[in-house]
């Protein structure tokens, strides 16, 4: 019994410290089947996710699903730290509880106490290894545990870090697309003078931002779960708004970027694929279309009254549609797995955006009229 014990406490060890070190060190893609952290996050994600689409109202659920990537990281390395314990003691019962003690007899449970506070260094000195085997055991637990603290306060920068650097972006994105930003409105505030090539200039920012968010969130795939400030705004919406706009400039904006937007439609397309991989979300077509035949009318209509003006017959609508089903299908499946709004092609009506309004809601008459209004005559 007590080999079999030694044997699932060495595995156990085995499988949490490897990984740890995959989920913290190794900068690259799992493609494992069966990997710990997976197994944790698809069996607390889902519960979480049915609790929040019982929340109706839209701010209380966006801020209850924010909750859920500070935390799940903390309950991720709590279970790491309780595996790491629960192994070592596995291995002291197994090596035959050979602790000195001041009272009481050894069993499990104070092997399992015994191996607590190994790991968090404690040094209680109630209970002392009394064997070579358990000597060896308890400074290896405590070199483990040591390390272990190391890792973790190596990791919570890095993820907050790249939490960061890719809400500045999305952020920028408020007062150039709209809350929440739509191609539409981002090609609108583009039709100034030299509005081509700031559009081209955000469109190559956006490739390296893609490209950016592809690498940080494939090495670790949680920050997906860590939500934007805005409730109107996420890191799938404002990818989502990129690939609409540089979809409809390919197919043809006179006058604009379009080989600028050829490379930042392959980039973040490629992202989007691959996290769509990362997550186990098949593509999956909207079940109603984003862009019907009469929106898509009144989008053109809408931006040719800024003078922007697109190519039209089946064989440019035929281009769009082939575009659109090259990403389309993947953002909608990551969309319902991780319960985020996808942005429509045009506001459905004109709203201040995020940077105008304020928490009391006093928003100056003039703004609240035509919230881009403000930016024509500056010519942003």
């Amino acid at each position: 019994m007590r080999i079999i014990a030694g044997i699932l406490g060495f595995a156990i060890l085995l499988i949490v410290l490897w990984e740890a070190f995959e989920t913290v060190v190794l900068p690259r893609r799992v493609t494992r089947k069966f990997r710990l952290t997976r197994l944790f996050y698809r069996t607390t994600w889902f519960p979480w996710a049915a609790v929040a689409r019982r929340i109706h109202t839209d701010k209380r659920r966006q801020a209850f699903l924010g909750f859920y990537g500070p935390l799940s990281v903390l309950f991720l390395i709590g279970v790491w730290a309780a595996g790491l314990i629960f192994g070592f003691a596995l291995l002291n019962w197994a090596a035959g509880s050979a602790v000195l003690m001041s009272q009481g007899t050894p069993n499990f449970w104070i092997d399992l106490y015994f191996s607590g506070t190994t790991f968090f260094t404690l040094g209680l000195g109630d209970i002392v290894p009394r064997s070579a085997p358990e000597r060896f055991l308890a400074v290896s637990e405590s070199g483990v545990g040591f390390g272990f603290l190391a890792l973790v306060i190596g990791y919570l920068p890095v993820i907050y870090s790249s939490f960061s650097k890719r809400e500045v972006t999305i952020s920028l994105l408020d007062a150039r697309a709209g809350s929440p930003p739509t191609a539409s409105e981002l090609l609108r505030r583009h039709s100034h003078d030299h509005g081509m090539e700031a559009l081209r200039q955000l469109l190559l920012d956006w490739e390296h931002w893609s490209a950016e968010l592809l690498e940080s969130h494939l090495s670790y795939p949680l920050l997906a779960y860590y939500r934007s400030q805005h409730s109107n705004q996420s890191w799938l919406g404002a990818l989502t708004t990129i690939l609409d706009t540089c979809a409809l400039v390919i197919v043809g904006l006179e006058g604009a970027c379009q080989r600028q937007a050829e490379l930042t439609f392959a980039m973040a397309r490629h992202a989007v694929v691959d996290l769509a991989q990362v997550f186990s979300t098949p593509p999956d077509s909207p079940k109603q279309d984003r862009l019907p035949p009469d929106e898509l009318l009144r989008l053109r209509a809408d931006l040719a009254e800024k003078g922007l003006h697109f190519r039209t017959g089946p064989a440019a609508d035929a281009k769009l549609l082939e575009l659109r089903q090259m990403y389309e299908p993947y953002v909608n499946a990551l969309s319902k797995r991780l319960l985020l709004t996808l942005p429509a092609w045009m506001p459905k009506e004109r709203r201040s955006d995020n940077w105008q309004s304020s928490a009391w809601g006093k928003i100056t008459r003039a703004i609240a009229e035509e919230p881009s209004s403000v930016f024509e005559d500056d010519h942003f």
